[in-house]
């Protein structure tokens, strides 16, 4: 199973986009993302102006993310990548947000760069596409993992789940799940062979009123 069908089958079985964001914070009660479009109190709207004028990750880490979601969900037939899905300023926003994500996300940055300068000597975004993979192959099947890398597999679980909560309640990522959500649609009516079973039928009214067919 390739790591997007992994992801979606996750995301599935955590019951949807709500669901999914809590998972973003365990343990504990969090706020999640509002949408932009939705209404707000006067302390949610000034709380997510504030947040939105401030800048947590550098240039560097922010590239470095980038390039570990890409990872974690890349393009493929049905849908964009991670980063094309604006996980990056998803991830972002929540460490401003849910400001205990910052230590670990941040160390964890940290620790790549300085287990590829270690193994490679240049930091993880410098790599080729074959040390980085093998980098990342070190830490991102925990039962696998050797000792001396835990603070990297924490790191790498914490990266994935993020990148999760952030494609998979993206607009192109409801779309790769393909959630239709409440959609309008039309009702037929009681099918003719249960009417006919009851010895019932339906009058012209409520044909013209109630049972639409489209032409």
């Amino acid at each position: 199973m390739d790591r997007r069908k992994y992801l979606k089958s996750f995301t599935v079985g955590a019951i949807g986009t709500g669901a999914l964001l809590q998972s973003c914070a365990p343990g504990e009660k969090t706020s999640q993302v509002a949408p932009l479009n939705h209404d707000r109190t006067p302390e949610e709207k000034a709380h997510y102006e504030k947040l939105m004028s401030e800048k947590f990750f550098t240039e560097h880490e922010m590239k470095t993310i980038t390039v570990l979601s890409d990872y974690i969900i890349p393009k493929d037939e049905t849908s964009g990548s991670a980063s094309e899905a604006g996980v990056p300023d998803f991830i972002e926003f929540i460490v401003k947000d849910m400001p205990h994500h910052q230590v670990p996300m941040r160390g964890g940055l940290k620790w790549l760069d300085l287990r590829c300068n270690k193994e490679f000597g240049k930091p993880f975004v410098e790599g080729s596409g074959e040390q980085q993979t093998a980098m990342l192959d070190q830490i991102a099947y925990p039962d696998q993992a050797k000792p001396g890398v835990e603070q990297g597999v924490a790191f790498f679980n914490l990266m994935r789940d993020l990148t999760a909560c952030g494609f998979f309640s993206s607009k192109m990522g409801i779309k790769d799940l393909g959630y239709m959500g409440n959609t309008p649609n039309q009702w037929d009516g009681v099918p003719d062979e249960v009417l006919k079973q009851y010895g019932l039928s339906y009058d012209q009214r409520t044909l013209d009123i109630s049972v639409k067919f489209d032409s």
